[in-house]
């Protein structure tokens, strides 16, 4: 084993805690630990038992710069409380990886740059559910995975799901943007649900806000304003 000398030994501590400190900062691990992220997680009965997974969800969450890493620690915490609250309600909680009772095949024949394939069904999927032929059309161009043949994939492969949400928080929508910046909780409400809005469905807004206080309560920071929508 080697020795080093005082002066030597410190610098590296220095140098390792430098190191761990930055890392830390370019990823959301530091907010949403294992621990955390396995308490949310459903009972036995819920088809989300085993596929939502830490693994998953935190490749897809470093696979976006600035996701849980954009301005303060509270910030980086809103965010972060913000996405999961959402995650929640549109799962519940974690328990539905699919689309409950969907009332179509949510495909608009009018988009040609993403056009339907027969027989394939665009309802909700994932962490956020994604939806409509032109969200799994563009998902599947950016992440890699034929969205328009293979929909299904969405509800079976924990990876690409996660990553689908991510994406769509980060480069579909004004999901990171509202919420790094000042827009409030209730700018992610809008841009993923805007038809909960303003009395179109208040029990559904009072999910998420609800989660979201929660979130933030465990995080230890203030809401911020902005939460309702």
């Amino acid at each position: 084993m080697k020795s080093y000398t005082p002066f030597v030994a410190v610098f590296l501590v220095v140098v390792a805690l430098v190191l761990e400190v930055g890392f830390a900062q370019d990823t959301p691990r530091s907010i949403v630990t294992p621990s955390f992220f396995n308490s949310l997680l459903p009972p036995d009965g819920c088809e989300g038992k085993g596929f939502y997974n830490y693994d998953a969800f935190i490749s897809a969450a470093e696979s976006y710069g600035g996701f849980g890493t954009t301005g303060s620690p509270a910030v980086r915490k809103r965010e972060m409380a913000a996405f999961l609250a959402n995650v929640m309600h549109e799962t519940g909680s974690f328990c539905f990886i699919k689309e409950q009772n969907p009332p179509s095949d949510y495909c608009d024949q009018n988009n040609r740059q993403y056009p339907c394939v027969p027989g394939k069904r665009y309802y909700g999927r994932g962490p956020l559910q994604l939806s409509w032929n032109y969200n799994y059309g563009a998902a599947g161009k950016a992440i890699g995975f034929d969205g328009l043949n293979h929909p299904g994939i969405v509800g079976h492969d924990a990876g690409i799901s996660f990553k689908t949400a991510v994406w769509f928080w980060m480069l579909n929508s004004n999901c990171h943007q509202g919420i790094t910046t000042g827009g409030g909780f209730g700018s992610t409400i809008k841009a993923i649900n805007g038809g909960e809005c303003n009395g179109g469905n208040p029990g559904a807004v009072r999910s998420r806000v609800n989660f979201y206080r929660r979130f933030c309560g465990q995080f230890g920071i203030a809401p911020g304003q902005n939460i309702d929508c």
